[in-house]
C-alpha cells in the first residue's frame, strides 16, 4: 500500500443575556451548518470540519455554537432550512454540497457562505471567479466532473473487456447535466457505450439495478451526489448482489464493501473549510478568500470485492492506490 498526492452566525446566543452579563462578556457566534443528509450519515465528516475550526481557535460549546439543518435527502427542505439560519441571525452558513449552496445563496445576499462541493462555483452563479469570488459565497471546490472522466479510466482499466457501461444519476441534483456530459466525453474518447440511468429514491435505486442486469452492463460508475453518498451501503450491496464492478467518488462506499473508489479526500476538504469558517469569525471578508481546490486525491480498492467479482487487481494498481482493503 501507498499513499501520494496529486498535485492538480453572528447574533441569536446573546439576545436573552442581561445586559450586564453582555458588557461583560463578549458575544458568542454562531454557525449556520446546512446539510442535504442526516447527521449519522456523515460520521467523521463533521469532525474534520470541527478540526478545521480549532486550527484557527474556535472550539464548538467553548467559543462558538452551530446551528445544524438537516434535510435528510429531501432536497426540497433545503430552502426552507436556509431562510431558517437567516433568521436566527447566524454569523456565517457552511453550506455542504451544491443543491445547499445555492439554496443558502437564495436565502442571503449578506450573510457569508461557505460551500464545500463537488461542482464549479462559477458556472453555477455562487462565485465571480476562484481568487476573487466576489459577492458573499466562497468555500471548497474539488471538481467532480473532471474526477468521473479518470473515474472511467480507471475502471476500464480493472476491467478491460467492459464495454458497455452505465452511470447512475440523480436528475435532482443541479450538478448532474454537467457530470453527466464529463462522463459521455470519456466514455466516447474510450470507445464504450454508456447508459445513463436515473434513481432519486432507495426503491428506483433496487429498480435501476434491474435495468442494469436487462441491459447486460459491465462497469458502473456512481455520480458523486449527497443522495448516492446516503444510500452508500445499499448501492455496495447491490452491486455486489448483481455481480457489477462500480467505482464510486469516496473511500466510504469500498469500507461498506463497494469495488473502489477515486477522489477527493473528503476529510480534508471538509478541514478546509473548516477553516474557512474560522476566519471569517475573526474578520476576514469573503473577497479575500479565494475558491480553494484540495489538491489530495485517494484511490481506494478493496480486494476481497474483487476477488468476489473475478478481477484480478494489477499489480501496478494496487502499488500506486493510496488504500488496499483485503
Amino acid at each position: 500500500m501507498r499513499r501520494r498526492e496529486f498535485i492538480t452566525l453572528l447574533g441569536g446566543a446573546a439576545a436573552a443575556w442581561p445586559l450586564a452579563a453582555r458588557a461583560q462578556q463578549p458575544d458568542k457566534p454562531i454557525i449556520g451548518f446546512l446539510d442535504p443528509r442526516s447527521p449519522e450519515e456523515l460520521g467523521d465528516r463533521l469532525g474534520a470540519f470541527r478540526q478545521g475550526l480549532r486550527q484557527t481557535g474556535y472550539i464548538e460549546g467553548e467559543n462558538v455554537d452551530i446551528e445544524y439543518r438537516w434535510a435528510n435527502g429531501q432536497d426540497d427542505r433545503l430552502a426552507g432550512l436556509a431562510a431558517d439560519l437567516v433568521t436566527r441571525h447566524v454569523r456565517l452558513i457552511v453550506a455542504d454540497a451544491l443543491n445547499s449552496a445555492l439554496a443558502a445563496k437564495a436565502a442571503t445576499a449578506t450573510i457569508p457562505i461557505v460551500f464545500m462541493m463537488g461542482d464549479d462555483p462559477v458556472k453555477f452563479g455562487l462565485a465571480g471567479s476562484y481568487n476573487r469570488p466576489g459577492g458573499n459565497v466562497t468555500g471548497v471546490s474539488f471538481l467532480t466532473p473532471a474526477l468521473d472522466s479518470k473515474r472511467i479510466e480507471l475502471l476500464r482499466e480493472l476491467v478491460p473487456r467492459a464495454t458497455v457501461f452505465a452511470v447512475l444519476e440523480n436528475p435532482k441534483f443541479a450538478g448532474t447535466e454537467v457530470r453527466l456530459a464529463a462522463a459521455q466525453t470519456a466514455a466516447t474518447a474510450l470507445g464504450l457505450q454508456l447508459n445513463v440511468i436515473n434513481a432519486t429514491n432507495p426503491q428506483e435505486i433496487e429498480t435501476a439495478f434491474t435495468t442494469m442486469v436487462e441491459r447486460r452492463i459491465d462497469a458502473l460508475l456512481i455520480a458523486s451526489d449527497p443522495f448516492f453518498f446516503g444510500r452508500r451501503e445499499q448501492l455496495a450491496t447491490l452491486a455486489a448482489r448483481h455481480k457489477i464492478p462500480a467505482i464510486y467518488f469516496s473511500r466510504d462506499f469500498v469500507t461498506a464493501g463497494g469495488l473502489m473508489s477515486y477522489g477527493t479526500s473528503i476529510l480534508d476538504a471538509q478541514r478546509l473549510s473548516g477553516i474557512y469558517a474560522g476566519e471569517l469569525l475573526k474578520g476576514a471578508k469573503v473577497s479575500e478568500l479565494p475558491v480553494v481546490q484540495p489538491t489530495k486525491f485517494e484511490l481506494v480498492i478493496n480486494l476481497k470485492t474483487a476477488k468476489a467479482l473475478g478481477l484480478t487487481v494489477p499489480m501496478i494498481m494496487q502499488m500506486t492506490a493510496d488504500e488496499v482493503i483485503e
